[in-house]
């Protein structure tokens, strides 16, 4: 009979930037984890800013595309980065993202990224917006108020 490994990290507090962080009540919705190879690394071995920044806007899209229903959702604005601390190769890491508001047109977030190992934030944006376009390219109303849990709004027509 074998036992079920032990989670040798979970009594390791979530360090955010005003202390401990509850996984269970953090507020982030969407979560994916990335593994910090030799290419993700800067000039000093710690992860390049603009691969975690290509990360953020990817799974932001995936989870924009989810939200709003449609797959020619595209990235509008990005606030103010934060980068509060660093990761290094071997690191894993956990992007969360929190739809905030729903516009006519657009879906807001917010994004925090943790580092797996150390229980550190690495970095938070405040605000995210992405914008729902109809076929012209033009911004298009989704008619969503809601954020959703589920697949219900996966786009599923043909995008020829």
């Amino acid at each position: 009979m074998s036992e079920e490994p032990t989670d040798r990290t979970a009594a390791l507090p979530t360090i955010g930037l005003d202390g401990p962080i509850d996984p269970a009540t953090d507020g982030v919705s969407f979560h994916t984890r990335k593994w910090v190879k030799p290419e993700d690394l800067n000039a000093n071995g710690t992860l390049f800013g603009g691969s975690l920044l290509r990360w953020i806007d990817e799974q932001a899209a995936i989870y924009a595309i989810i939200q709003l229903g449609n797959h020619r959702s595209v990235t509008k604005l990005i606030s103010e980065i934060n980068f509060v601390s660093s990761a290094e190769q071997g690191d894993m890491i956990e992007m969360g993202l929190k739809a905030t508001h729903f516009g006519r047109t657009s879906l807001t977030m917010r994004a925090e990224v943790r580092n797996m190992i150390t229980r550190q934030v690495i970095l938070t944006i405040e605000k995210i917006v992405f914008v729902s376009l109809g076929p012209d390219g033009k911004p298009v109303p989704h008619g969503y108020t809601d954020i959703t849990y589920h697949r219900d709004r996966l786009p599923v027509q043909n995008r020829s």
